[in-house]
C-alpha cells in the first residue's frame, strides 16, 4: 500500500498556497488527487519533466476551460466518482461557475467539499481580500510574535496559509471522508484560516486563567521574556536555541554554559530574566555555532543550533530518519507523520498545469473518443 489514505479518489479545483498543501498531504498519505488547472488554451505550460511548485507533488494535472459547459461537465463527471473535493477560491466563485457544493453534492451526496479561505463562507469579512499576515492579525497570533517593546514579527506564511490553513483542511478533510464512508452522506468543510489560527491560541487562554501568562508581549516563558527559552548569536554570527525549561534540562543547560557553581538567581524569578539573559547573550558569543553544537551534544539542555532549510537536510538526524527526501532531483520535506504499516510516500514530482491530462482522464474513466472531443473544443488544453 502506499499509504492509509489509498483508494480515495479526490478532485483538486487549482488554488495557490494553502489548498494545494492540503492535496499534498492527502497524496503523501495514499489519496489520488486529480488537479484541475484553469485552461490557458495554449497546451501544457512547460516541458514534460519535474515541474517548480512541490506543493503540486504527488498528482496528475488536467487543464480544462471552466467557463465552457462541457468543461464545467467534465468536473460534474469526475465528482460523480470522487470522495472528497478542494478548492481554494473566493466565496461565490465556485457557485458562479457552476461547481459549488449544491451542484457536486447533487451529482454525488457521498462527496465532503472542502473550501480554503482566509475568512471563512460567511461573516462580515467573508469576501473581503486577505493574506496570512491580515488572517492572523485579526486572529489575535501575530500580536504574540515578537519582543518585548517591538513590533509584531510575521512568522512568514507558516501559520495562516500551511498551519492553520492547509493543514487543517487536510485533518477536516479526512474526519469528514471518515464520517462520510460510515454514514453514505457528505457535506461541505468550511477552514478558514483566521479560525485555524486562532486554534493555536488555546494554551495562551489556558496559562492566562491561571496567571503564568501576561498581556505583554515577550515577558512570558515562550515568547522570548525568559533567558532560558531564546535565540543566541554565537560568534561567527550564527545563532543557538535554548528551550530549557523543566529544572532538569535549565540544570543541564548550565553545566554546559560553565555556570552551575555559581550562586544564580531562582530561575522562575522573572525580575532577573533581563540580566540572565544578557549574561547568557555574552557567554554564547565566546564560542561558534558548531562549537556549542559539540558542548552540548548528547545533553538534556534542550539545547540547539539554528539551521537554515539548506543546511536542515544535511543534519545526521534528518539523514537518519530521512526527513528530506529527493525526487526528482529536488531536496523537499518527506511526507509526515509516519505510518508503520501502510507508509506515505511521494508517487511522483510535481506536474505542469495540464500535463499528463490524457492518461489521468483515462484513469478516472473518461474514454478516448470524449478526450479526443475535448481536445478539439479547446475545453481541455
Amino acid at each position: 500500500m502506499s499509504g492509509p489514505l489509498e483508494g480515495l479518489r479526490v478532485v483538486e479545483l487549482a488554488g495557490i498556497g494553502p489548498g494545494p498543501f492540503t492535496c499534498m498531504m492527502l497524496a503523501d498519505a495514499g489519496a489520488e488527487v486529480l488537479r484541475i488547472d484553469r485552461a490557458t488554451g495554449g497546451g501544457p505550460s512547460a516541458a514534460p519533466g519535474p515541474y517548480w511548485d512541490l506543493l503540486n507533488r504527488g498528482r496528475r494535472s488536467v487543464s480544462v476551460d471552466l467557463k465552457h459547459p462541457e468543461g464545467v461537465a467534465l468536473v460534474l463527471d469526475l465528482v460523480e466518482k470522487a470522495d472528497g473535493l478542494v478548492e481554494g477560491w473566493r466565496p461565490g466563485v465556485a457557485e458562479r461557475l457552476g461547481l459549488g457544493p449544491e451542484a457536486c453534492l447533487d451529482r454525488n451526496g457521498r462527496l465532503v467539499y472542502g473550501r480554503m479561505t482566509g475568512w471563512g463562507q460567511e461573516g462580515p469579512l467573508s469576501r473581503a481580500a486577505g493574506h496570512d499576515i491580515d488572517y492572523i492579525a485579526l486572529a489575535g497570533v501575530l500580536w504574540q510574535i515578537g519582543r518585548s517593546g517591538d513590533r509584531p514579527v510575521p512568522p512568514a506564511n507558516f501559520v495562516g496559509d500551511f498551519g492553520g490553513g492547509g493543514m487543517l483542511l487536510a485533518f477536516g478533510m479526512v474526519a469528514a471522508m471518515l464520517e462520510a464512508a460510515r454514514s453514505g452522506q457528505g457535506q461541505v468543510v468550511d477552514a478558514a484560516m483566521v479560525d485555524g489560527a486562532a486554534l493555536f491560541l488555546a494554551m495562551t487562554y489556558s496559562f492566562e486563567q491561571i496567571g503564568w501568562w501576561s498581556r505583554e508581549r515577550g515577558a512570558n516563558i515562550l515568547d522570548t521574556g525568559a533567558h532560558f527559552y531564546e535565540v543566541y548569536e554565537t560568534a561567527d554570527g550564527k545563532w543557538f536555541a535554548v528551550g530549557a525549561i523543566e529544572p532538569q534540562f535549565y540544570a543541564a543547560l548550565l553545566r554546559g554554559l560553565g555556570l552551575d557553581g555559581e550562586d544564580l538567581p531562582a530561575q522562575m524569578d522573572r525580575e532577573q530574566w533581563p540580566a540572565m539573559k544578557e549574561r547568557l547573550a555574552g557567554i554564547f558569543r565566546s564560542k561558534t555555532r558548531d562549537e556549542w553544537s559539540q558542548v552540548f551534544e548528547g545533553s538534556d539542555a534542550c539545547a540547539m543550533a539554528v539551521l537554515s532549510p539548506w543546511e536542515a537536510p544535511m543534519h545526521p538526524h534528518n539523514v537518519d530518519r530521512g526527513t528530506f527526501i529527493e525526487v526528482g532531483g529536488v531536496t523537499q520535506p518527506a511526507p509526515a507523520p509516519r505510518f508503520s504499516r501502510t507508509p506515505s510516500t511521494v508517487t511522483r514530482p510535481p506536474c505542469a498545469p495540464g500535463q499528463g491530462a490524457d492518461e489521468a482522464l483515462a484513469a478516472w474513466g473518461v474514454g478516448k473518443g470524449r478526450i479526443s472531443s475535448l481536445r478539439e473544443s479547446r475545453v481541455v488544453d
